[in-house]
């Protein structure tokens, strides 16, 4: 697993449109809200700030990388090659998967504690510690499904539109406007529990035991990303 997550870093690092959506565009995106974050507080809180810059490296650092990568290794036989190995789906895609997931948990880890830096400190270190950890998953399970349909990296810049621009949509209603109108909607949606969560975690006012609840609504997108993975995913080209 682990020589199969060296050959992608390198790889990441050398095909530049990866690079830039992956690296390059969430870095920007997250440096200027932080830049700006006394405007973006105004308008909704720090806590919005956070899952907005969490989401951003989520759907673009994680989400698109991971379609886009596992769409390419697909079409040029590299994951049939793979899988005539003895290693398992599970370990494979692991190592496929690793070190953009790494990448994703290092840049929303740095993004957050610059924002913690240049404002105020999260109220709940640990809670949204978890937050991002299930998100991360959320994002990483959308992708294998994603996978699924997307036929070759051009047709990712397509196929993964809709949960990219949707999470950051959800993110932003529920971080400007709260989840007092239309909550079961706003917490069932895609990002919206992540996102409270997130708000909890970061402007304190919510006990612990009120917030821990949230974490159900994203782990069972996990639940249906997984299952749409295991019927959708393909380890060769359509023919």
């Amino acid at each position: 697993m682990l020589s199969i997550a060296l050959s992608e870093l390198i790889q990441i690092f050398r095909n530049r449109l990866v690079l830039v959506t992956s690296l390059i565009m969430p870095a920007a995106v997250s440096a200027y809200f932080i830049y700006q974050h006394e405007i973006f507080a105004d308008l909704g809180s720090l806590g919005y700030i956070a899952a907005v810059v969490m989401f951003t490296v989520g759907a673009f650092g994680l989400y698109t990388t991971a379609v886009t990568t596992l769409a390419s290794r697909r079409q040029n036989l590299f994951l049939k090659r793979l899988r005539s190995t003895p290693a398992s789906d599970a370990t494979l895609l692991s190592g496929l998967m690793l070190p953009v997931t790494v990448l994703a948990l290092v840049q929303v880890t740095a993004i957050l504690i610059v924002l913690a830096a240049v404002a105020d400190e999260p109220a709940n270190v640990p809670l949204l510690a978890a937050a991002v950890l299930s998100t991360v998953i959320m994002m990483l399970g959308l992708g294998l499904a994603t996978a699924g349909l997307t036929n070759s990296p051009e047709h990712a810049q397509v196929t993964t539109l809709p949960v990219s621009l949707g999470v950051i949509a959800v993110t932003s209603w529920v971080g400007i406007t709260g989840t007092e109108e239309f909550t079961l909607l706003k917490r069932l949606l895609p990002g919206g529990s992540a996102t409270e969560l997130v708000l909890n975690a970061w402007n304190g006012g919510v006990p612990v035991a009120d917030s821990l609840p949230l974490l159900l609504p994203t782990l069972g997108w996990v639940v249906v990303a997984v299952a749409l993975a295991s019927r959708l995913f393909r380890w060769e080209p359509r023919r």
